[in-house]
């Protein structure tokens, strides 16, 4: 998912700069505090104000594939599975199910019981028929834009058009009103963690509306759409007929939530920072601009209403493997990159960690190892030995950037280390809200390429083999994730062996040493581990800091009276 300032693709990267990707991720410990800094019960009642730069690409279930949707839609709908995050770690548990559900067939066939009593907002139970329609949608041509694994793994879907011309799908199996079973056309063992995304969710038939389900979502958990105005507000009611027995994840405190589009990013910042009137109980969704992280990161009178939250996900440089050709040149950049300026660019410390692999912490499958320079500022010295036996070429290369000054500022400091090696940087501006259609076109490639990447669930499965497959360039020339080019038969058998495992310890020993691999040829430079930091108002409590989606996580929370 991708999350360029926190925002639109989910290609787990979402936007920092200012739409496409989701750079959230990070991998240190979480600052602040976990919200409940009023400590007691939490108050019922009030009104939660959102404040968010724009509207949501979609709230539709089987279509979103943002962070901040997905977050949103964690009060509307209830999903197979969820994550419980009041612990240390998430932990998966069932949500709309019993359970985690049940493989068989060598985890080919997932099978999932449905907790009784679960309801809509106007009475009526959540049954399988329905979260089998509602999988279903995924596959209309009016409902675009969601991940591809129901089309990818369900049996048959390459052929399925959808619900709407009436046909069923035949793999998706409802032998009564609370079971449902999924027949997929390859072992998939984290195939539960998949049923947490939004898509995996029940729609009632009689309320489906097509394409203009986006405002008219039906719900099934805490709250439901009162009214939404697009690009400007989207108001939130409780479902009378939501109970509590029945949600081991969400809770109900707040009698409305109020979202407001359409602000500046730093407009939000200072708002909440003021802390005056409705700011007060407010919460924003989109990060911290960037101009002003860093202040705001160590102000100390914001410290309790301040989450930097760590995601599954890595900020990295890709360097085409097709263009430069000369392993040696590769490594020199590896070692040149100064990570410490390149940071800086992003807002500094409070962004990331510095990264040396593909893989972040707390991502199944991370291995930590580093085989590049053990300072983050480079080793100029090896940059420029590595240049030397390659016959010291003096190359002129291109990096591809989103035109905003964070980019821009990054796109600098590329430029000044690897000129200081002989390698003159041509730096392409692209349109943010055009950058990822732009770069994941085969048609347009560049030497260098900057990218982030969010996993769509905690597990290298939704990283490595998404980014680094290179058979999947010739399969999708308008939308390659593999800015590197890379298609190295190392790295391909190990992600069919990978897919094959249903023992988890095997599978991730498997992913840590492709990480590896692909850092041997050299084919990105990791820049840093994401972190998302977002702000309260000093009257908001039972905020839950969100690794799965880096955003600060709604469902316990309420306003302190």
């Amino acid at each position: 998912m991708t999350r360029s300032t926190r925002s639109t693709r989910r290609s787990r990267t979402v936007a920092l700069t200012a739409s496409a990707v989701m750079i959230a991720l990070g991998a240190t410990a979480c600052g602040g505090s976990s919200g409940d800094s009023g400590s007691g019960t939490p108050g019922k009642g009030g009104t939660l104000t959102v404040l968010n730069k724009a509207d949501f690409d979609h709230l539709d279930p089987q279509r979103v594939y943002t962070t901040e949707g997905s977050s949103m839609d964690e009060e509307i709908v209830r999903t197979l599975t969820g994550w419980d995050e009041t612990g240390s770690a998430p932990k998966l548990v069932g949500d709309l199910a019993t359970d985690t559900g049940t493989p068989s067939k060598g985890a080919t066939v997932w099978t999932f019981h449905l907790r009784h009593g679960v309801k809509y907002q106007d009475g009526t139970e959540v049954t399988a028929p329905d979260v089998k329609y509602g999988v279903e949608r995924f596959f209309s041509s009016d409902i675009n834009g969601g991940p591809p694994y129901a089309s990818q793994w369900l049996v048959g879907g390459a052929d399925y058009k959808g619900p709407y011309q009436g046909k069923e799908l035949g793999s998706v199996q409802t032998p009564d009103k609370y079971t449902i079973v999924f027949h997929l056309n390859q072992p998939v063992a984290d195939f539960n963690e998949t049923t947490a995304m939004p898509g995996w969710s029940a729609v009632p038939k009689a309320h489906d509306t097509g394409s203009t389900y986006d405002t008219k979502v039906w719900s099934d958990g805490p709250y439901m759409i009162k009214s939404y105005a697009k690009n400007k507000e989207l108001v939130l009611t409780r479902n009378t007929y939501w109970s509590q027995s029945t949600d081991p994840i969400r809770q109900q405190n707040v009698d409305e939530m109020d979202v407001k589009f359409g602000q500046d990013e730093a407009a939000i910042d200072q708002q909440i920072k003021a802390d005056a009137g409705t700011a007060q109980t407010s919460i924003q969704q989109w990060p911290i601009a960037g101009s002003d992280l860093a202040q705001l990161a160590n102000d100390p009178a914001l410290k309790s209403r301040y989450y930097k939250i760590p995601a599954p996900g890595i900020n990295y440089l890709a360097i085409n493997t097709t263009r430069v050709k000369d392993l040696r040149v590769r490594q020199a950049i590896e070692y040149a990159i100064d990570k410490t300026t390149v940071r800086g660019a992003f807002g500094g410390s409070a962004y990331g960690d510095y990264a040396t692999t593909m893989l972040s912490p707390g991502i199944g499958g991370y291995k930590k190892f580093n085989l590049y320079s053990a300072n983050p500022s480079g080793n100029l010295a090896k940059a420029k030995a590595l240049m030397k036996q390659a016959g010291d070429p003096k190359p002129t290369m291109s990096i591809a950037v989103e035109n905003t000054p964070t980019q821009e500022h990054f796109a600098d400091a590329v430029k000044t280390a690897l000129e200081r090696i002989g390698i003159h940087v041509n730096i392409s501006p692209i349109e943010a809200a055009n950058y990822f259609s732009t770069v994941n076109n085969t048609k347009n490639q560049y030497d260098l390429t900057w990218g982030d990447w969010i996993a769509d669930w905690p597990n290298a499965s939704t990283v490595l083999p998404t980014l680094f497959d290179g058979r999947l360039i010739k399969k999708n020339p308008q939308a390659n994730q593999d800015l590197s080019y890379l298609n190295d038969p190392k790295v391909n058998t190990l992600i069919d062996k990978a897919a094959r495992m249903t023992d988890v310890k095997q599978r991730n020993a498997t992913y840590g040493r492709m990480d590896e691999q692909i850092m041997k040829d050299a084919a990105v430079v990791p820049l840093t581990y994401m972190n998302f930091s977002d702000m309260s108002g000093s009257k908001v409590g039972g905020v839950i800091p969100d690794t799965i989606l880096a955003e600060p996580s709604l469902v316990h929370v309420y306003v302190k009276h």
